[in-house]
């Protein structure tokens, strides 16, 4: 009777599972070109096509783009940040470290708290996809 007992109520929860799956509806694959994209800019020399999430609160996923010979000064984000370089350059500098160019098809995950530079390619600035756990800041960094 007990094995009885425990299929039943495992069915009903396996039920009870897929009702509620399936009342949220499938979920249709996402497409957006980045030369189609709504960019908005979020500091002078920064636009940001936000794809999904919160980039206001975090976490989310956006196509972001720095103007040609754009130099971000020192900061910091509170939030890690990964970024694939779709077009042009992404220059990185850590504080105490040597300069990187990031180029097309190249991968940099900047961790929370790391204090850098950033900016674009000279000439063709930089396009690339980026996301985060968490929301997106970019907080200056007094020279000392």
């Amino acid at each position: 009777m007990k094995s009885i007992a425990g299929s039943i109520v495992g069915t009903a929860l396996i039920v009870g599972v897929l009702a509620v799956a399936g009342a949220q509806g499938p979920k249709d694959a996402v497409f957006v070109d980045s030369k189609k994209a709504d960019f908005k800019e979020v500091v002078p020399g920064v636009k940001k096509a936000v794809l999904w999430g919160d980039h206001d609160a975090g976490p989310y996923g956006a196509f972001t783009r720095f103007a040609p010979g754009l130099k971000n000064p020192l900061h910091t984000h509170s939030s890690d940040l990964r970024v694939v370089v779709i077009r042009g350059a992404y220059i990185y500098k850590p504080q105490n470290g040597k300069e990187r160019r990031v180029g097309p098809g190249a991968f940099i995950s900047v961790p929370a708290g790391d204090v850098h530079t950033s900016g674009g390619d000279a000439k063709e600035g930089a396009l690339f996809y980026e996301e985060s756990p968490g929301k997106f800041d970019l907080k200056p960094v007094d020279k000392k």
